[in-house]
């Protein structure tokens, strides 16, 4: 029976964190330009089109609570 020897390097948690991190970021599938640009392009459109909704809804509700409540 051998014992493998334990006298490893030990790296300070900082060092050992950012390789680990380093080792991860290597395993990412990253998108591609046109991904990022078409996604980023879809979401600009529906940000716009629920701003612009939820803006109708907020005048429409602003001009029926004046009507009713403080006589219009």
């Amino acid at each position: 029976m051998t014992q493998r020897s334990t006298t490893t390097k030990r790296s300070s948690p900082r060092f050992r964190f950012i390789s680990e991190t380093v080792a991860e970021l290597k395993k990412v599938v990253w998108l591609t330009r046109r991904e990022v640009v078409y996604l980023t392009t879809l979401v600009v459109i529906v940000a716009v089109t629920t701003g612009l909704i939820l803006g109708v809804i907020d005048y429409g509700f602003t001009k029926l609570v004046n009507d009713i409540f403080l006589g219009g």
